[in-house]
């Protein structure tokens, strides 16, 4: 049978679907292109459309014999969704209820959903886990609870599985370089470290140096984008085998600081990175990393790769391919 990824030209799941293909898995993606590369999924078959075009939607599940569905596509800057709301409410919530439906509608039972661990809000403790409050402060973090909550109720009502998985900071690229992160719009850190670091932007901003942090900066928990697409094939393991319907956080553990960022940075590509300090943004956690049970117990996953190995296979990719 065949696994349908939707946003599968995008980042994280173009190497959901390199991942799969290596495994022997049949898959076809379903982008809308907006932001997706046709390059970056090979030879996997790719059908230009909405998720939301219930037509297209069923006929690729008829197709290719669809039976489970990892659903990677919706919009994720939470700056933007606070100056347009609707349109995360629209994109990401609306058009994955038509998923859901026509996915149910044509026999599909079991799917992974790309969340987020901005569902957590600013947590009271950290590291953070499963159980912790949720408490969005966007739109974006908003419209990953909202497709979480309709996930639980397909699965109260209509028996339709799923697993959330709430990402903490996607960094990296495949560690030959052929494939990784478009830095051309990417709010990320590390893709704009790397930006600066080889002069195709000014000066890495570091928004804030005064948090009660050991060197003052924002501490964030950074995983390999290939730990990510790994996961995801363990949680369609785990539906595939009868798992029931769960969110977990995929994260390392462990808390990196902006400047810790930066600093292997510059060990990994043996030069300074430029960067001035900024006045804090609104709504920034000091600190934001994950606890790791619930994946490792439900999933059997951990991440493998740490903050070295993240920064040398972005540096691989985005070194060699200056134009995003």
């Amino acid at each position: 049978m065949t696994v349908l990824v939707t946003g599968g030209a995008g980042y994280i799941g173009s190497h959901a679907v390199r991942v799969l293909r290596e495994q022997g898995r049949d898959v076809v993606v379903l982008d809308s292109m907006e932001f997706g590369h046709r390059a970056a999924i090979g030879e996997a078959p790719l059908i230009e459309a909405d998720i939301d075009d219930r037509a297209v939607v069923a006929r690729v599940v008829r197709d290719y014999g669809v039976d489970a569905v990892l659903h990677f596509a919706g919009y994720k800057a939470a700056g933007e969704s606070m100056a347009l709301p609707g349109r995360y409410f629209r994109n990401n919530v609306a058009k994955s209820a038509a998923l859901l439906e026509t996915l149910q509608g044509a026999g599909v039972e079991r799917l992974v959903f790309s969340s987020s661990c901005s569902v957590y809000g600013t947590p009271a403790t950290v590291p953070v886990g499963e159980a912790a409050a949720i408490l969005p402060e966007s739109p974006y973090a908003e419209s990953k609870v909202l497709v979480e909550r309709m996930l639980s109720w397909y699965d109260r009502c209509l028996g339709f599985r799923s697993v959330s998985l709430r990402y903490f900071n996607a960094a990296g690229a495949w560690p030959d370089g052929s494939m990784g992160e478009d830095w051309t719009l990417t709010l990320n850190l590390v893709p704009l470290v790397l930006k600066s670091a080889v002069g195709r932007s000014a000066a890495l901003k570091v928004f804030g140096t005064d948090y009660p942090t050991p060197d003052g900066t924002a501490i964030r928990d950074y995983v390999h984008v290939i730990d990510l697409a790994d996961a995801h094939v363990r949680a369609l393991e785990r539906l595939e085998s009868g798992g029931s319907t769960t969110a977990v956080n995929l994260g390392t553990g462990v808390g990196s600081s902006v400047l810790d960022v930066v600093t292997a940075a510059e060990r990994v590509i043996g030069r300074p990175i430029p960067y001035e300090v900024a006045d804090r943004r609104p709504g920034d956690p000091v600190a934001l990393f994950a606890e790791t049970h619930g994946a490792n117990e439900s999933l059997g996953w951990r991440a493998k790769y740490g903050l070295d190995e993240i920064l040398t296979s972005a540096w691989a990719w985005h070194s060699t391919h200056l134009d995003g």
